[in-house]
């Protein structure tokens, strides 16, 4: 008879300590240790994403390079021990290989100097690494902003040529807007109280509000207008802290 109350304690301790690792891997150990290493990798990740969309060939190069021997080193050290939170991932050694694949199809092409097919190869890492956290029950920063990316290149394709078009933009801007306010209101840790953080912030809030703006007045130029100014504020964000 003492059963229930022994487990309704064992679950509210677990749920604190998933609670707690789950929103910022502030926990010391190796599960901060992972993840600290993870998001350099990531940033340089960011980098080559950001390199290979701008037709520059050797910063392309370089910045892939750059990226793939961090995330060797990053395999190297937790391929054959992943750290506790993807422990029971059957899929942790096929995630690692796919993302390694990638990279070396991307610097392969990048040195053929077809920058555009690398950077779609990249994509794939973003979504490699997305579909990682989604498997264990994780959520972070870069998972919201690829969530808020993915909802932001919709929106831009949608024709707006008609009234049903039209309609269909205010719907998907307020989604757009919802997408917004949840990736910024959990930034990464380097980013708290960091003031570019909060600049770059605005500036992707003011882009959906246009959006928004010119989706409630029905003009089509305003529209298409305000859909294209979605991109730069979105990309200089996730460059620096995606």
């Amino acid at each position: 008879m003492f059963a229930k109350p022994v487990m309704k304690h064992a679950l509210t301790a677990v749920s604190l300590i998933v609670a707690l690792t789950a929103a910022s891997f502030a926990l010391a150990g190796p599960v901060a240790d992972f993840e600290t290493g993870f998001r350099t990798t990531y940033a340089s990740y960011r980098m080559a994403l950001f390199a290979t969309n701008t037709g520059d060939a050797e910063k392309s190069k370089h910045a892939i390079g750059e990226f793939d021997s961090r995330w060797d080193a990053l395999v190297s050290e937790s391929a054959a021990t992943p750290p506790p939170h993807y422990a029971d991932d059957p899929a942790w050694g096929t995630t690692l290989t796919e993302v390694s694949d990638s990279i070396a199809k991307a610097g392969q092409l990048a040195e053929q100097g077809k920058l555009a097919d690398a950077h779609e190869v990249l994509e794939h890492v973003r979504d490699a690494i997305g579909e990682l956290h989604a498997r264990n029950g994780i959520v972070l920063f870069s998972d919201r902003m690829n969530a808020y990316h993915a909802r932001m290149e919709q929106v831009i394709g949608l024709p707006v040529t008609d009234a049903a078009g039209k309609q269909q933009l205010l719907e998907q801007s307020a989604v757009l807007a919802y997408l917004a306010e949840d990736m910024l209101k959990a930034p990464p840790v380097e980013a708290r109280g960091n003031p570019e953080f909060e600049k770059l912030a605005e500036a992707v809030k003011a882009s959906v509000a246009a959006l928004q703006t010119a989706a409630r007045s029905g003009d089509e130029g305003a529209i298409k207008a305000a859909a294209s100014g979605l991109k730069k504020p979105y990309s200089m964000l996730f460059l620096k802290f995606g």
